[in-house]
């Protein structure tokens, strides 16, 4: 599931704690190593040398790898330890069309106006116009803005365009700190949607200063046609209960894990239907439009602060369009489904699909954090 020479950081509940610890891996085991120097992701995420840190902590053997798993899904939680997400304080922020084809897909949503019936004969008309030109594009430049004024006259220009190949970027809040769900855990479909998708993506860990300390996975649940009705309703489509999906552990960066490692990863997706269903997709990092560290640039800097730092969905290649039931109708998901995006050298994150409605409600929050930490006396 892991690289053995990765240095990990995660989060798991305490039930003897009443309360999340801070562990890693260390030859297959989980380690405990919540400290008063560093009681939460966040702060972990603000030393100077992370990684460091991690490896060096003392801590308490906890149970296997594989233990932790198997009490880790949502149908088997009791008195062990299990997997939360591997963030805590930190904000939950996404870029948004940062692949051409996907940036493709979300032109198609718009135009369809949210009706999945219709996306199959919009697909073939703006694919005759468009076609691959927008794969080799860099956003803001001169060929970029020639492109722009093509679709432009050719009456195909959209905001997803302009954030696919602009100046700037997409960049949205996801979800609310402490809110996401990690590894083995139910993840939530509005149930006014009835056209969604997972969007399998890597996620950075970045601290206050703008510094991207590791990354992990994540799931950037997506209705596509309730954002496909109207931009508007991005928070509707991104944010509900349970709709955040990262994990399961941040690698951390060393030596043997870089910025370069991001920018070459290539993710797998398999949906499995209590039906029998089954989907295979892939995104890869090398064909993203903006360099990941823009991306970083765009969200914190002068113009936005994070004092508890922030992770970053870098958004996905992934866009489904095989009919799964009616033809013509394209993916979407049942409840029931089964998520797994996995990643050579960040490792797998399932998670079941249910309605948000019917996910376990969030309900430990920052001040629960911090009450619970001064409890242990780790503050």
């Amino acid at each position: 599931m892991l690289e053995n020479d990765g240095i990990y950081l995660g989060r798991v509940w305490r039930s003897d704690a009443e309360g999340p610890s801070i562990v890693t891996l260390r030859d297959g085991r989980v380690i405990d190593i919540t400290s008063r120097e560093a009681p939460t992701s966040r702060d972990v995420m603000e030393l100077a040398d992370p990684a460091g840190h991690v490896a060096s902590a003392k801590g308490e053997d906890l149970c296997s790898l594989q233990e932790l798993l198997d009490s880790s899904r949502s149908t088997a939680r009791g008195t062990a330890p299990y997997l939360l997400a591997p963030v805590d304080l930190q904000a939950v922020k996404a870029c948004g069309v940062t692949f051409a084809r996907s940036m493709i897909e979300r032109v198609i949503e718009e135009r369809a106006a949210g009706d999945a019936s219709a996306a199959s004969d919009i697909r073939k008309t703006v694919g005759n116009i468009i076609g691959d030109n927008l794969r080799d594009l860099v956003p803001g430049s001169p060929q970029a803005m020639e492109v722009k004024k093509a679709l432009v006259e050719a009456g195909l220009w959209s905001q997803y365009l302009e954030v696919g190949i602009g100046p700037d970027a997409e960049v949205f809040t996801k979800a609310q700190a402490m809110s996401s769900v990690g590894w083995g855990e139910e993840i939530g479909i509005h149930p006014i949607s009835s056209w969604n998708n997972p969007e399998p993506e890597v996620v950075l860990a970045v601290s206050s200063d703008g510094t991207v300390k590791g990354a992990t996975l994540g799931n950037d649940v997506n209705l596509r046609d309730v954002e496909g009705r109207s931009a508007l309703l991005l928070g509707k489509a991104k944010d509900n209960n349970a709709s955040s999906s990262i994990g399961p552990f941040i690698r951390l960066f060393d030596k043997s894990f870089t910025i370069e490692d991001v920018r070459a990863a290539e993710l797998d997706l398999i949906v499995e239907g209590e039906d029998g269903y089954r989907l295979e997709g892939r995104s890869s990092m090398k064909e993203i439009s903006r360099d990941p560290l823009d991306l970083v640039k765009q969200t914190v800097g002068r113009h936005h602060q994070y004092p508890d730092g922030f992770v970053l969905y870098l958004g996905t290649l992934f866009a489904p369009i095989e009919d799964r039931d009616t033809p013509g109708g394209g993916f979407t998901h049942k409840v029931g489904d089964r998520v797994t995006i996995s990643s050579s050298r960040l490792g797998s994150l399932e998670n079941t699909v249910r309605l948000s409605t019917e996910c376990a409600p969030w309900t430990f929050g920052a001040a629960d954090l911090m009450r619970n930490l001064a409890r242990r006396d780790l503050l």
